[in-house]
């Protein structure tokens, strides 16, 4: 089997504190700063979800604020994995977001739920449990 060829994700924000907060409380996390190559600090934010740039097999991401590049629902989803999808759904609505989709079983590839964070991006949270 082929080894995933994704190895980076971005979630556009317009609020950089209220969506740090977001993601932060529902996935029980700390977002870093990133700081930016010489030469591309043009006004763009970027807070980095825990990572490590070395290629194991999982996407790194974060979330970036940048001008041109507007937040919300777009066509792309991104999944969290997580133990059990159902302990950071019961965060969403706390933190400011919206359950779109509450946990629900697909079969020999787990549950998942879809939710909407507080700029309007639609994400999914999977687990096997």
């Amino acid at each position: 089997m082929k080894k995933n060829p994704g190895v980076w994700f971005e979630i556009y924000v317009d609020d950089m504190d209220r969506a740090r907060k977001f993601y932060e409380t529902v996935f029980a996390t700390t977002l870093t700063d990133m700081a930016m190559p010489e030469g591309l600090d043009n006004g763009m934010k970027m807070l980095s979800f825990p990572s490590t740039m070395e290629p194991v097999g999982g996407a790194a991401g974060a979330l970036v604020k940048m001008e041109g590049a507007k937040a919300g629902s777009g066509g792309t989803i991104i999944y969290f994995g997580t133990e059990d999808c159902a302990i950071e759904e019961a965060r969403v609505t706390s933190a400011g977001g919206k359950v779109f989709k509450p946990k629900m079983g697909i079969g020999e590839y787990g549950f998942i739920t879809i939710a909407v964070d507080t700029e309007g991006n639609i994400f999914g949270i999977h687990s096997m449990k």
